[in-house]
């Protein structure tokens, strides 16, 4: 089988590794009106990896650890928070600038320019600092998804240390950067294949991709990979294609 990732609407992904694992970053799907009806019970997950604590990052987590027993990285408070509401899980708590390795998955934290928390019946927990994400598997390229961020200039500090080549950023303005510092932010990063996320969800967002790709030099709009929501792409060791269908 080959790998492939699939967008599930605003900052939710799918990635199946070549063995059929399913690694599934920030899932909120069953109350995410972007996600297609097909999408929202995943039928495998085997591994969650989260940004920040917000709900739509964190929806489904709870549902899919009752369901599948996934391991549940992300930040350490974070998933302390999460571990202590669901009442059981596999939590794999970590902080910014370390990467673990989950069964062949290499994953580290990055830093994010935003915010982090949890809801509670009695307001917001603490859940530790905002991040993005390095994905690194052997024999396909390493995936940033860069979190709700604006952009900073240390993104060249994990251009140079990460060299990731598929980089997954926020394009929608309000909570996250907009079109054009998502445009400063590739230029910063220099991947080989750009895709935008977090935008079109809800009405104060952006609603298309047109600005960000305006905004981007000629080089960086030639790598610049746009699905639509549930659109399979093939994962492979040259890079990141749109597969033909929705699956």
């Amino acid at each position: 089988m080959n790998a492939t990732m699939t967008w599930l609407g605003h900052a939710s992904f799918r990635l199946t590794l070549p063995d059929e694992r399913v690694v599934l970053i920030d899932p909120w799907l069953t109350g995410n009106p972007a996600c297609p009806d097909e999408l929202k019970k995943p039928s495998r997950c085997d591994q969650i990896l989260l940004t920040h604590g917000h709900f739509d990052h964190i929806g489904d987590v709870a549902a899919l650890v009752d369901a599948f027993d996934p391991v549940v990285v992300g930040n350490l408070e974070l998933c302390a928070v999460l571990e202590k509401q669901i009442g059981k899980g596999r939590f794999n708590g970590m902080n910014t600038g370390g990467t673990q390795n989950v069964d062949g998955v290499r994953v580290t934290l990055t830093a994010a320019f935003h915010s982090s928390s949890v809801d509670s019946p009695t307001g917001p927990l603490y859940a530790g600092m905002p991040n993005g994400l390095i994905v690194d598997v052997d024999g396909l390229p390493s995936v940033y998804h860069a979190g709700d961020t604006d952009v900073f200039s240390d993104m060249k500090l994990i251009a140079q240390i990460f060299a990731p080549q598929i980089c997954i950023l926020p394009i929608g303005d309000f909570f996250t950067m907009g079109t054009k510092g998502a445009a400063l932010a590739a230029e910063f990063l220099q991947p080989s294949v750009l895709v935008p996320m977090h935008y079109k969800t809800f009405p104060v967002l952006e609603q298309s991709c047109d600005a960000f790709a305006a905004a981007l030099s000629a080089e960086l709009k030639g790598r610049l990979v746009i699905p639509e929501v549930g659109q399979t792409m093939n994962w492979t060791a040259s890079g990141l294609a749109l597969a033909s269908s929705r699956r």
